[in-house]
């Protein structure tokens, strides 16, 4: 195990003390044991959060310090709410209440970012609970509760709303939302007392009951979410609409939107969004005939965005209007919001009216969208693209029997609460039957509900580091089915995370020499690269993976291979084979005429290996060629230069010092004329040529005085040398600069006889 391994399990260990120190209340001891954890690991959040809860259960609270830790943990993620969630709890406790309501309103709109209406109304209302008068947020949360149907709620907001507007004077807008709130409950009697006081112009009286007076302060305490025993999280269940597949996601998501773009409506002004809260509180409780006529009227009224197209198209879905569905969906099928879902709505109408080929491409097309979207980064992003595209290139041939057997196959795939988990498996196995006839597609694709149970069971092990565990697993799944491929995978997975690489490694290569045998070579690299980049120094894989590419030709992947193949070679201080490697690379390249800029990287890294070996011949010659193929490359010149001063050919360092003087005159770039003449001129104080070439280029910028001082030292070397002829031409340059004691040098150049 190495140092950072033993490092990590350390942190675990600590992290897994305070966790239970925390179960036992013992908080002190889970305080020095999430401290000792952030020492080992100071930029985890996690443990960061995990020692401010420690620090506020402790008694007396350490309320300073759980402030430092929560506004440490906020700096090192910034996109988690709970750091500033606690963080307002701590101001409040400490009776900095301004400053709390602030805090409680970054976390509320930090979860309308999440789409997370529920927990924004939580701390909308923790805000106007330490900082009364917040109008703007009792309009909120007016808005926000009766999206999700809490009339009662709504109504005491509206009513706050109305109390908050007389106490300004603004009577008639005081009215507007007492007359809301009787349109929720029509004899309320607080809203039929407070509108008739409004009316005749009398007291209004309006008492807020959400703290209520024989309230001890640990009930209200935990009435908002503090209670100090909350210490476990719950599980949350999954909605219903989730449970429909990418349409069902993507509808919360769109209910979610409308309802954050109608909180900042002025209800009062727009009637149109009165039409468009009932629609989505209509929507959401699945009353689909009167949501859509709901949705209609708003867009009458003006209200009308991609939103609500999608909301209408889910519905026309969910109510067997297909045509009115294909109309609505496909308006937002490419917007990227939206488009999974509409692709899965546009699948199931296609389905419902026998147009099989339109379904089976949509259907896919959310596969492909959920697969996407679940990568981890883009070059996987790419991948799965590039699968997803092959399969439908193989099932454009297909019967229609076996398009609409394969349709049922995705709609029951995409439908159920963990549709999610089974997208992935199931590419798995369509990618291996997209490399055999579309007739067989459905057999290679079909795998019993079990095994996909499993195989997410096994995922939660490798999630919570249960290795043994999700290890376990595996072998039940392939005792049922020996050939699942996805099962396989996974083992290899756990061995990377058990560090048995050998072990991992001989597993890889089992499967991809499982797909090589299916005559699957695109999965079988993909393989043999994640191999690779787990033991990059793993030779025999990559000339495994070299091998395999060569068979189709793909030669820039080649030269990659090659570049990293020599890389391993260094690294292992075998530098004979990473010249070898090179040196083949190089020769691969131009036989198959791979892009230049490869060729020149592979000279780049030639010629490195070359210095280190101090063969300084052979790194001439390549940089030579670099030079010949790219005549702008700087590095290259200025080495060229340099290894023909250090072989001892100062005319053929002063070519190629010419060459790239021509090459900056081309750019018009005096300043790298200059720059690179004065860099050799000190490298090389005595060389006449490079000399000569600096006081010509001072010349020309017009500086004289520069000019004259390398003369001046140009001629005193060729005295020195003895050559007075070179020196009378000298001398005859530095009179035409006109120096202000030209007397020294004529006499000079008559003693020379000039």
């Amino acid at each position: 195990m190495t140092d950072q391994q033993s490092q990590a399990a350390t942190y675990e260990e600590y992290m897994n003390a305070g966790h239970a120190a925390a179960w036992d209340k013992d908080w002190e001891r889970a305080t020095k044991a999430y401290s000792m954890a952030i020492k080992l690991r100071p930029d985890s959040p996690a443990s960061y959060n995990s020692l401010g809860l420690a620090l506020l259960q402790i008694r007396p609270p350490r309320l300073e310090e759980a402030l430092r830790v929560y506004q440490r943990a906020h700096d090192l993620d910034p996109d988690d709410p709970l750091p500033l969630e606690k963080s307002a709890d701590v101001y409040e406790r400490m009776g900095r209440l301004q400053d709390a309501a602030t805090q409680y309103l970054a976390v509320a709109e930090a979860y309308l970012g999440r789409h997370d209406l529920e927990k924004a109304i939580g701390n909308w209302e923790r805000a106007t609970r330490v900082t009364p008068g917040l109008v703007r947020v009792h309009q909120k949360l007016a808005l926000a509760y009766e999206r999700i149907g809490n009339k009662r709620q709504a109504v005491r907001e509206y009513l706050t709303l109305a109390a908050n507007f007389q106490r300004q004077q603004r009577t008639d807008i005081a009215i507007q939302a007492v007359e809301r709130a009787l349109r929720l409950e029509p004899r309320n009697p607080q809203a039929l007392n407070m509108l008739q006081a409004l009316r005749s112009g009398g007291e209004l009286i309006f008492a807020d009951e959400r703290l209520k007076k024989d309230q001890q302060p640990e009930e209200v305490e935990k009435r908002v979410g503090f209670a100090e025993e909350e210490v476990a999280e719950e599980e949350e269940e999954t909605p219903e609409a989730y449970a429909k597949g990418p349409i069902g996601e993507t509808v919360l998501h769109t209910l979610e939107k409308l309802a954050v773009e109608v909180s900042d409506i002025d209800m009062m002004a727009d009637p149109g969004a009165i039409f468009l809260v009932q629609a989505i509180e209509l929507h959401r409780v699945g009353d689909n005939k009167n949501a859509i006529e709901a949705y209609k009227q708003a867009e009458e009224m003006g209200k009308r965005s991609p939103a609500i197209t999608m909301a209408l198209g889910s519905l026309y879905v969910d109510v067997r209007n297909w045509k009115e569905a294909i109309q609505h969906l496909s308006q937002v099928v490419n917007n990227p919001e939206f488009e999974s879902g509409a692709n899965h709505g546009l699948g199931i109408a296609h389905m419902n009216t026998s147009k099989i080929q339109q379904a089976t491409r949509h259907l896919i097309r959310t596969m492909q969208l959920v697969d996407v979207g679940l990568a981890i980064n883009e070059d996987e992003a790419g991948e799965l693209g590039a699968v997803y595209d092959r399969l439908l290139q193989n099932l454009s041939s297909a019967d229609d029997a076996t398009l609409d057997a394969l349709n049922q196959r995705f709609f029951d795939l995409l439908t159920g609460p963990d549709w999610k988990q089974r997208v992935e498996l199931t590419r798995h196995q369509l990618e291996d039957a997209v490399t055999q006839s579309p007739d067989n597609i459905l057999d290679v694709a079909t795998v019993p509900a079990a095994i996909i149970e499993s195989m997410n069971v096994i995922d939660g092990y490798i999630r919570s580091r249960r290795f043994n565990l999700a290890m376990d697993e595996v072998y039940y799944v392939l005792a049922k089915e020996p050939e699942y491929l996805a099962a396989h995978l996974r083992m290899g997975q756990i061995l990377i995370q058990m560090d048995q690489l050998n072990a991992a490694v001989e597993k890889y290569r089992r499967i991809a020499d499982t797909y090589l045998s299916r005559d699957n070579k695109p999965r079988a690299r993909e393989i043999m690269t994640e191999v690779i980049q787990v033991v990059p120094m793993n030779v025999d894989i990559r000339q495994d993976l070299i091998e395999l590419l060569e068979e189709d030709q793909r030669w820039d992947e080649i030269a990659d291979q090659y570049i990293d193949l020599a890389r391993a070679y260094q690294d292992l201080g075998d530098i004979h084979n990473a010249r070898t490697t090179l040196n083949q690379a190089l020769q691969l390249g131009q036989r198959n005429g791979i892009e230049k800029g490869k060729i020149l990287a592979i000279l780049h890294y030639l010629a490195d290996i070359e210095l280190q070996r101090l063969d300084m011949r052979s790194a001439l010659r390549a940089y030579t060629n670099i030079r010949n193929l790219d005549p702008t490359d700087e590095q290259a010149r200025k080495m060229l230069v340099d290894l023909n001063f250090r072989l001892g050919d100062p005319m053929g360092a002063i070519r190629e010092l010419d060459g790239m003087l021509q090459l900056y005159a081309q750019q018009r770039n005096g300043k790298a004329i200059v720059d690179l003449l004065r860099e050799w001129s000190e490298k090389r104080p005595k060389d006449e040529g490079i000399l000569t070439r600096l006081a010509a280029v001072y010349q020309q910028i017009k500086q004289p005085q520069w000019a004259l001082d390398i003369y001046t030292k140009l001629l005193d070397i060729q005295l020195e040398h003895g050559r007075h002829s070179d020196a009378c031409k000298t001398l005859k340059r530095i009179l035409g600069l006109r120096p202000p004691n030209p007397q020294q040098y004529i006499d000079l150049a008559k003693q020379l006889g000039c």
